[in-house]
Formats: C-alpha cells, sequence, structure tokens
C-alpha cells in the first residue's frame, strides 16, 4: 500500500499453553498502518492485539510473515534499531531521575548535545502541557502527569510510529477523557502515525481514525469508527461494539422471518438477499409508540426502565420471549414515563437503518 508506514503480510505467532498445546496469538495478519493515522486494536483479553503491538515494535518475533516500516523490512530488526517508540501501561520511569532526565535519557544515549538535547526535551514538554516541571521526580507527579512525562519521552526524538499500549487505563474517568482528546490532537500535531491498544470500546470509538478489531488472532474487520458502528461485519462486532439488538431468521418475502414466527421488514436494498442471515438494530434507532401504528414495529412488554442523566434505557421482550434494549433521549420522558406505567409499547424502526448480516447460507 503506497500510503502505508507500516505493513504486516502473513503474521503468524504461537504460543505454548500451560496446558501444553498450542495458543495462536496472531493468525495470519494482514495489516497496513496508513501514515498519519491513529490506527486502534481493539479486542477483547488474549484476542492477540499487545500481540500485534509488539511485534511492529520488535518486541515479539513473528513464527512467520513479515513486517515492513516505511518500505523497510523489519521482520528481524531488534527494537532498538527500529524507527519506533512505545508508550507502555506502567509508564517506566527512571524514579532517581528528574523529568527533564528521563525525556531526555534516549537523546544522552544517541550522544546528542547538551543544549540541543535541553532544546528538544524542553519542546517535548511544553507539548504535552509539563513545561516548568522539568526539575520534579515521578514521585512528584500525578498519574496523569507520569503519564504525559511517559509520552514526552517517546516523541522527543520525532519517531516515524508510536505504539502505545493502554497508556490511559490506570487513570481516573475524568483525567481519561480528558487525556483521550489531548492524545488525539497530540497526534494531529506531531504529524506521526499512532498504533493504540485498548479494550475500551467508547475510547476506540472516540479517538481512532480507524479501529481494527480482533478475535482469536485474526482481525474481524478494520474500518473508521462509524462505518464498524453502523456496518458490522459479523455478530461478534456488532455485540463488542457497542449494544445491538440482533435478530436471526430467514428472509422471505422482503421480511427476516424469526425462528419464533416474528418478522422484521426489510429496506429496499435490501429486498434481494437470500438465506439465513442477522440482522442489527440499535438501541438508539428505536422510537416509542402506543396507539395502532402502522408502520415497522415490535410490540414489546417493558421490563425495565433506567435513567442514565443524558436520556434513558428499556429493557422490554417481544412476544416470543426475546429480550431487546431501547435508548431513549430525555426529551422523549413523557412517552418513557408511559411506557414505564402501561408496561407495552411499540418500538418503530426505519426498515431502510437495518443492517443485515449474512448468516449461514446467506448472501447480500
Amino acid at each position: 500500500m503506497q500510503d502505508a508506514i507500516v505493513e504486516l503480510a502473513g503474521a503468524r505467532k504461537v504460543f505454548a499453553s500451560p496446558e501444553g498445546g498450542e495458543v495462536k496469538a496472531l493468525d495470519n495478519i494482514y495489516l497496513d498502518v496508513r501514515r498519519n493515522e491513529f490506527l486502534t486494536l481493539l479486542g477483547p483479553s488474549g484476542c492477540g492485539k499487545t500481540t500485534l503491538l509488539q511485534s511492529i515494535g520488535g518486541f515479539v518475533r513473528l513464527d512467520a510473515g513479515t513486517i515492513s516500516i516505511d518500505g523497510a523490512d523489519m521482520t528481524r530488526v531488534p527494537p532498538h534499531l527500529r524507527p519506533v517508540n512505545t508508550v507502555f501501561q506502567n509508564y517506566a520511569l527512571f524514579p532517581h531521575m528528574s523529568v527533564e532526565q528521563n525525556v531526555g535519557y534516549a537523546l544522552e544515549v544517541r550522544g546528542i548535545p547538551a543544549r540541543e538535547r535541553r532544546e528538544k526535551v524542553g519542546a517535548a514538554l511544553v507539548m504535552v502541557g509539563l513545561g516548568g516541571m522539568e526539575k520534579r521526580r515521578p514521585n512528584q507527579l500525578s498519574g496523569g502527569q507520569q503519564q504525559r512525562v511517559a509520552l514526552a519521552r517517546a516523541i522527543v526524538a520525532r519517531p516515524k510510529l508510536l505504539l502505545l499500549d493502554e497508556p490511559l487505563s490506570a487513570l481516573d474517568r475524568g483525567l481519561r477523557h480528558s487525556m483521550q482528546i489531548e492524545l488525539k490532537n497530540l497526534q494531529n500535531e506531531l504529524g506521526i502515525s499512532f498504533v493504540f491498544v485498548t479494550h475500551d470500546k467508547e475510547e476506540a470509538l472516540t479517538m481512532s481514525d480507524r479501529i481494527a478489531v480482533l478475535k482469536h488472532g485474526r482481525i474481524q474487520q478494520i474500518a473508521a469508527p462509524r462505518e464498524i458502528y453502523d456496518r458490522p461485519a459479523n455478530p461478534f462486532v456488532a455485540s463488542f461494539i457497542g449494544v445491538s439488538n440482533m435478530f436471526e431468521g430467514s428472509i422471505d418475502s422482503g421480511s427476516l422471518v424469526m425462528d419464533r414466527g416474528e418478522t422484521l421488514q426489510l429496506g429496499r436494498t435490501l429486498q434481494d438477499c437470500k438465506g439465513r442471515a442477522t440482522a442489527v438494530i440499535r438501541p438508539e434507532q428505536f422510537s416509542l409508540s402506543f396507539e395502532q401504528d402502522t408502520r415497522a414495529g415490535i410490540d414489546v412488554t417493558i421490563d425495565q426502565v433506567i435513567f442514565v442523566g443524558a436520556g434513558f434505557e428499556l429493557y422490554a421482550r417481544t412476544r416470543g420471549g426475546r429480550e431487546l434494549v431501547v435508548s431513549a433521549p430525555a426529551s422523549a420522558r413523557d412517552d418513557v414515563a408511559r411506557a414505564e406505567s402501561d408496561r407495552r409499547a411499540r418500538l418503530i424502526y426505519v426498515p431502510a437503518n437495518i443492517h443485515l448480516m449474512p448468516g449461514e447460507g446467506g448472501s447480500q
């Protein structure tokens, strides 16, 4: 790929399990990281995202496949010779060194003159909002400030690529949110590629240009956040990214007929689909109705209503016993109150908004 800074082809890595078997951490991975891109590796524990990140950094050697960085083969190149820096989860700061010494350590090892080193360190600290704190020690800093020192150390030499292994996981929720925004702004300002590992779906959606969703060492889907949310490639992605109401069945005459006899009307673009399929309707794609309504909808019993500040979450059951989740904005509080009182409602949906994923024997 011409605009790729990183290219992985056929990457494989197998680890021995404690039981004497094997675990495929990376199973034939093909991945491009574009220039100036914020790419997030997302997935459950054990999916291979950290192994993939460490392979790019050179800390894990592949069993098969190749890694190229900026057009050069890096498959067997050790970490310290790759044009890459890594920010680890635990920051790994030297406690006996000042902030200035921590940030400038790699420059000192490379023989950069003291004056030039101070200038570069000062500029990096200003960039991460720590100007004037050069003489402090790590134990004199908050968790968020220590994380910024680790970032400054990683960017001071302006690498071609920055790898970040869950660097925000130790921060409290409020600070974590502000650091998400600052980290994305920093990436834009630096103009280099970031590869970011997280298990936090909201974090991935907030920060990424693209997200690679992994499961069992394989990439399930790689796309922009909105594309992954609106058009998940399979049921795993649909359930892992956000909350999904999924309906499995067979397509017949423009409708999805489920095993319990319930049906969903499909949009015109899906009329020619055939076979088994799974339809996805996100909670916010439903609206509440109570009268005789001729629009496409599902009659439900309301089991529970939860106030979540910006709106409400409703937990409902269809006549066939299928459990559904509905999100309603705060402006719909009157409808929500009626649904909570009546315990019955009709969930209206727009057939054109339904996303269909082919099942076994299905096609789109």
